[in-house]
């Protein structure tokens, strides 16, 4: 007989009766296996650079760093005038100040993580027009300098500045990216993209003056933009790039993302924007070249960022993507973030794998699992399994039950078939779904506090933790699982012995 596992959850995204769809899924074990780094958690983003001089920006990096081990991290602003870069005295000659970029990334480094420099905003007084003021709540300025010799001067002594702080072996181990979002309102040149062509080629130069070892990209467009012009326009003009960087979301719409009017589901449009990017570097005159997703997440409707249906959502993507991108940065994994203002609540839907007071959220705990996910993939054709294999010979599995948050879902009966492995091998199996680390709902059976305590925080965070997982045995190779929506299972097979 087998053992059945049936993973009874609430459906919050969900309504009305299930229909069950039976799925069989067979794996090999012994079948070929192809390199499997981590691309999807090496990078996260984060709001602006002077949030990370606070402790709970600390506080949030230090648990996503404990289930991820993630190495570098990217946010806007580090040129904003809150951080006092650039002045000028009454001669109207320029005044350097490093003093909060300095603590901003000695708070990173202090913490195991690396920067990815983003280039970004315009200082005031070096802004063509000071006045270009963006909408978000902390105002950056979106103008491009008011003079070329100036720009130069703070790129040269900002990277100079860094080198001699951290030296040269450690800062080129960063990479710099120039600006976010050139093509939409976050510039202002005229014509936009040739002035930010412009620009990139300033810093890029002036990057490279101080040490060819630093590392430079771009264009670091919204929506998949610009990658085949700017790598022609680099290759013409001989501007160095090292890694080329752009982003999207699931639900940017299929015209911004590729000029089309194809019906492309939302949890299938990062992947084929990533594709299409691919593709356009290797028919560029620099083929090889990195590419970095520097900001993506999946689609955002019904609460949905704060549910289990991220988990889902992100290891259909690690799926698709695998192979296709070298590092991809979720945005972001924190909710300290201001873009609107000071976030007056947990759970708003916002970006982050934490919520408001250092919740975590059933994102958080997806992360966590897909993080014990194997270096070797193991090929299957089903869209709702990644196989692995781990150093010490066991199996790591994602399985899946993917169910959009507009949609009504149903529950999935699969049976598992394994070969390769003993018929009767240990197997244990964690999971995130609506009943299991589902900080949501334990924090509407709080009484959704505005402001929780800090008691009511380890309270829900204790709560919600992973627990040991469920241990059993195969039975003639078999499992069956039933999953209802947006359930996320990590499933280990074999124990170190059997493996080897």
């Amino acid at each position: 007989m087998k053992y059945s596992l049936v993973l009874a959850i609430t459906a919050l995204l969900a309504v009305g009766p299930y229909l069950s769809a039976q799925e069989k899924i067979e794996v090999n074990a012994q079948a070929p296996a192809t390199p499997f780094p981590h691309f999807w958690e090496q990078m996260f983003g984060s709001g602006r650079a002077n949030l990370s001089l606070r402790e709970s920006y600390r506080n949030d990096l230090r648990a996503v760093k404990q289930i991820t081990d993630f190495r570098y991290v990217r946010f806007h602003a580090i040129l904003h005038d809150e951080n006092g870069v650039y002045n000028e005295d009454e001669h109207g000659n320029p005044v350097y100040n490093f003093a909060y970029v300095d603590q901003i990334y000695d708070g990173l480094l202090k913490n195991g993580v690396r920067p990815v420099v983003e280039i970004s905003f315009m200082p005031k007084k070096l802004a063509f027009n000071p006045d270009a003021l963006h909408p978000f709540w902390y105002k950056q300025n979106v103008s491009p300098p008011k003079s070329w010799e100036a720009w130069d001067g703070l790129m040269t002594h900002f990277a100079q500045h860094l080198v001699d702080r951290y030296g040269i072996d450690e800062v080129a181990q960063w990479y710099f990216e120039v600006w976010n979002e050139p093509n939409i309102d976050f510039w202002n040149g005229i014509p936009r993209k040739q002035s930010y062509f412009e620009l990139y080629a300033h810093t890029a130069r002036d990057l490279k003056s101080v040490s060819p070892r630093l590392r430079v990209g771009g264009p670091a467009t919204a929506a998949a933009a610009w990658v085949d012009d700017f790598l022609k326009y680099a290759s013409d003009n001989h501007v160095p790039v090292d890694f080329v960087s752009s982003h999207g979301y699931a639900d940017d719409t299929v015209e911004n993302l590729f000029g089309t009017n194809e019906d492309i589901p939302m949890d299938d449009r990062v992947c084929r924007a990533i594709a299409k990017v691919r593709k356009q570097i290797q028919a560029s005159a620099m083929p090889h070249l990195p590419l970095f997703w520097t900001e993506w997440n999946v689609q955002g409707m019904n609460e949905s960022r704060d549910t289990s249906f991220v988990g889902t959502g992100l290891a259909n993507t690690i799926r698709e993507c695998d192979g296709l991108v070298d590092m991809m940065s979720f945005w972001t994994f924190s909710d300290v973030f201001e873009e609107g203002g000071p976030i007056p609540r947990p759970f708003e839907g916002n970006f982050g794998l934490r919520a408001k007071g250092g919740i975590n959220k059933p994102s958080y705990y997806a992360f966590a699992l897909l993080h014990q996910l194997g270096d070797q993939r193991i090929a299957n054709p089903s869209k709702d399994v990644i196989v692995t294999k781990r150093p010490d010979g066991t199996l790591a599995l994602a399985v899946w039950n993917i169910v959009d948050p507009d949609k009504t879902g149903s529950e999935k009966d699969i049976e598992m078939a394994f070969r390769g492995v003993p018929a009767n091998a240990a197997i244990s199996i964690s999971r995130v779904d609506n009943t299991h680390e589902n900080t949501l709902a334990a924090y509407k059976k709080m009484g959704s506090p505005l402001d929780p305590t800090e008691t009511q925080v380890e309270a829900l965070n204790r709560e919600t933790a992973l627990g040991a997982p469920e241990r059993f045995t195969l039975t003639d190779g078999k499992l069956d699982l039933k999953l209802d929506p947006n359930a996320l299972l990590l499933i280990i097979v074999g124990t170190p012995s059997e493996g080897r």
